[in-house]
């Protein structure tokens, strides 16, 4: 997981890094991905619709957006604490 803000004007956002099948690297907003299905390779819906082929496995892209939710939730945590004390 990255942070975007030098790719975003200085705006924050966490992006995954996946791999496409030919080898490139893409970065991508997991607050779009809608659905990942193993077709052998993993598809990925975007809520755009648009669709992705990427080389993980459906379960490290989870994995990866796990990861990323968990870091959302710690820091929508700590912020809420810091309002509170």
């Amino acid at each position: 997981m990255i942070d975007s803000s030098k790719y975003t004007r200085g705006r924050s956002i966490q992006l995954i890094e996946l791999t496409l099948l030919n080898g490139n690297q893409i970065f991508v907003n997991p607050n779009l991905i809608e659905l990942l299905e193993a077709t052998p390779d993993t598809l990925i819906t975007l809520t755009t619709g648009k669709k992705l082929m990427v080389c993980e496995a459906p379960e490290d892209v989870a994995e990866r957006f796990t990861q990323f939710a968990a870091k959302v939730n710690r820091l929508a945590r700590s912020s809420e604490e810091t309002v509170w004390t």
